[in-house]
């Protein structure tokens, strides 16, 4: 298993799998993830056997995952939802923009042949990709590991992983919300770019203030972000996202986060935002 400890990024994918870990466990189960757990144990036998700093910020992760568990163990549901729809609707191709540690490829019944792309950190790569070849679980689809951060040209890099531009694709984008405007609307103009009609694009949507207040609910947690941490509404789309994104030839349509998990038959109080699915 990785002795390396791992930078914040690649903790707050350590956190979500915590949550994955939870949610397998109940009888009322949203999904079940039944590799989670080997991340956790992966991670926290680093941290757990590390200075009397690091097992603060691996209590840290542990905390801000309790926080986020209600919201997050939803999230995990609508983009396994989100997925399996647009390939029912032809989407042969998924490229996941921050991938962390979930294993789409490995735990869900995929209706037809999928290529599916995993984009993050090398770092969250490595550290996956260590754990995976310990438990060797069986694939599903047709999987491509891209490594790289997302602030450099990571279009030419999906597109020499064997990306075709050409085939309707159903984006998921687990980083923007967390991202400087501008970097976060790089990446929706390279995305718009690389896809061919009957394509999707499917993002969270959190104000800045709720991901503040959920940041600040765990001292120090914000630290762990992908970027800098969301202050203002500077981070993210900003508050005419989908303006943008329609003038970017998108049709949006914001889903309320609390009528999806009143959906899922849960609760996810003050969490805001929702989640969004653009169409060409």
């Amino acid at each position: 298993m990785p002795a390396d400890l791992l930078p914040g990024p690649a903790l707050t994918a350590v956190g979500v799998a915590m949550i994955r870990a939870r949610e397998t466990e109940r009888t009322d189960r949203l999904y079940a993830d039944p590799w989670a757990q080997a991340f956790v144990d992966a991670a926290s036998l680093s941290y757990q056997s590390a200075s009397a700093d690091d097992r603060q910020i691996w209590e840290r992760v542990r905390q801000l995952a309790d926080v986020m568990y209600d919201s997050r163990t939803v999230g995990v549901r609508v983009v396994d939802d989100t997925l399996l729809d647009a390939v029912n609707d032809g989407c042969s191709q998924i490229v996941q923009l921050g991938a962390g540690l979930d294993t789409h490829a490995f735990r869900l019944d995929w209706p037809q042949p999928v290529e599916l792309f995993e984009v993050d950190l090398p770092e969250t790569v490595g550290f996956k990709e260590e754990v995976l070849a310990g438990v060797r679980p069986h694939r599903n689809c047709t999987r491509h590991v891209v490594s790289i951060d997302l602030a450099e040209n990571w279009s030419q890099e999906l597109l020499a992983a064997g990306f075709d531009p050409a085939v309707p694709t159903c984006w998921i984008d687990h980083v923007a919300v967390s991202l400087p405007r501008r970097q976060a609307h790089r990446i929706a103009q390279t995305v718009t770019e690389l896809s061919c009609p009957g394509s999707r694009y499917s993002f969270p949507v959190m104000t800045a203030d709720a991901i503040t207040r959920t940041a600040g609910t765990v001292p120090g947690a914000k630290e762990l972000y992908r970027g800098p941490a969301p202050h203002d509404g500077e981070h993210g789309f900003g508050s005419d996202g989908q303006g943008m994104l329609e003038g970017l030839g998108w049709t949006v349509v914001v889903q309320d986060f609390g009528e999806i998990a009143t959906g899922y038959g849960r609760a996810a109080a003050g969490q805001g935002g929702g989640n969004a699915i653009a169409s060409r």
